[in-house]
């Protein structure tokens, strides 16, 4: 809609009635009660009425709290992929039997993985100062790079980082059913 050559954005409103016919007669006596056609911020207000709010601001603000009481953090779980057996013996081998990590693997879905092994090893809710976290990385890795490590796993969001790079923290979440495998395995 334009008015004065400017767009006016439009909140949507729903509206939402259990009984159609009841919905249609109380609107049919609102109508019957004027003598004028009515205009748009009136037809507004007898269709709140009609669904039993006192006004449409009424109406407003109820959808306005509606969409605040809808928790923000609910994702939606996606359907568990199946574990690619050739995929976890791969990274598993990567792994000593000490549960350190040997090798870094080639590929980036075999590395993910392989963070995921060196996340679980990592202490929760802890916070690390760099030199922390580069020391407890360099006792479970035999390739001696604890840098690369510690940069994958804040940018694969394993790991928080502060900006100034000064504490890192474990970002607790559930690992995926690969890696929930990789875990057990190593």
């Amino acid at each position: 809609m334009a008015r004065e050559g400017k767009i006016m954005s439009r909140t949507a409103i729903p509206f939402q009635t259990d009984d159609l016919s009841s919905l249609a007669r109380a609107l049919r006596a609102q109508l019957l009660e004027r003598t004028t056609v009515p205009g748009h911020v009136e037809v507004l207000n007898m269709l709140a009425r009609a669904v039993g709010c006192r006004n449409f601001q009424q109406l407003r603000a109820q959808a306005e709290a509606a969409v605040v009481a809808i928790p923000a953090a609910s994702p939606v779980e996606p359907a568990a992929a199946p574990v690619d057996p050739r995929t976890l013996d791969r990274v598993s081998r990567c792994f000593g039997s000490d549960g350190r990590l040997l090798r870094w693997p080639a590929k980036r879905g075999d590395q993910v993985l392989a963070l995921w092994g060196l996340w679980s090893k990592l202490p929760p809710k802890i916070e690390m100062t760099e030199q922390e976290i580069s020391r407890r990385l360099s006792v479970l890795n035999d390739f001696g790079d604890h840098a690369l490590l510690r940069r994958e796993l804040c940018e694969t969001g394993l790991f928080y980082r502060t900006p100034d790079c000064r504490s890192y923290r474990r970002v607790e979440r559930p690992p995926t059913a690969e890696a929930a495998a990789l875990i057990g395995l190593i």
